[in-house]
């Protein structure tokens, strides 16, 4: 075989190990990292005696038998794991330790979720890149009445941290190849206020509240009602709209006019 031959393979071979560590370096990345409040299990291969139910202090500390307090918090588990095996060695304790440690229960590292959601509740950052819609779809996702549009609010850099996001548009987003959504980080909170509603009421088939979609046209919300009943007519439909003072004040809109939150249409009795 040729010398350029051999040449190539080699540098396929250093390719291939440049691609396996970058691979590698982000799946560190990723990794769930231990935090106060976690619970962790330590074993040690062949020695049932070091064995380990622990909880990671506040300051990220355990104590650990014959080693004493060792600093895990903020570590991923693999870390972690060399981390304890390196002090087993250095003392003498164990000559070749092979570290095993199992998260028990995640509760560094939570965020919150609430408001219109299936579950609401705290829920464990099992990895570092969690987002918004991994936190949701833990909450079982956002409830029949929810709004499109959420709130995240926490902090960043030591300031205060509050978006909208806008849950739609991230699937449009995912669907075109977009980059994806925020990163939650621990202590977060997530909440899902109710959706915008209007209302008809008088000679409508089914009078009550509705969810206003998105460029709905009065045409629209009133099909949403089931449209006027035989008494009923879609002339002179009377349309009130919350002015700033939070007073209604009459409109009249064509019936391909958008409607508002808070709406109120009422559908009038026929005159013939």
């Amino acid at each position: 075989m040729s010398k350029s031959v051999y040449r190539r393979g080699g540098q396929a071979l250093l390719l291939c190990a440049a691609a396996l560590s970058g691979a590698a370096q982000a799946a560190q990345a990723d990794e769930y990292r231990l935090a106060p409040g976690d619970q962790i299990r330590v074993q040690v291969f062949q020695n049932p005696d070091l064995t380990l139910d622990a909880r990671v202090g506040e300051s990220g500390f355990i104590s650990y038998p014959l080693v004493g307090k060792v600093k895990v918090g903020g570590l991923p588990l693999d870390g972690a794991e060399a981390l304890l095996a390196a002090a087993l060695k250095k003392g003498g304790y164990v000559q070749q330790p092979q570290v095993n440690i199992a998260l028990l229960q995640v509760r560094g590292n939570q965020a919150s979720v609430l408001g219109q959601v299936n579950r609401p509740g705290r829920f464990p950052l099992e990895t570092a890149n969690t987002t918004v819609t991994d936190l949701l779809a833990q909450a079982g996702g956002v409830a029949p009445g929810g709004a499109d549009l959420v709130v995240l609010t926490g902090a960043r850099d030591g300031k205060p941290f509050r978006t909208e996001i806008d849950v739609p548009a991230i699937y449009r987003a995912a669907q075109g190849g977009s980059a994806g959504t925020l990163v939650v980080q621990p202590g977060d909170v997530l909440f899902v206020d109710r959706a915008p509603v209007y209302y008809i009421y008088g000679e409508a088939q089914r009078p009550g509240a509705y969810r206003v979609e998105r460029g709905m046209t009065l045409r629209q919300a009133l099909a949403q009602g089931g449209g006027p009943t035989v008494r009923g007519t879609e002339r002179s439909l009377k349309v009130e709209r919350r002015a700033a003072d939070g007073s209604f004040q009459p409109l009249k809109l064509d019936m391909n006019a958008q409607i508002q939150p808070d709406d109120v249409i009422y559908v009038p009795e026929s005159l013939f």
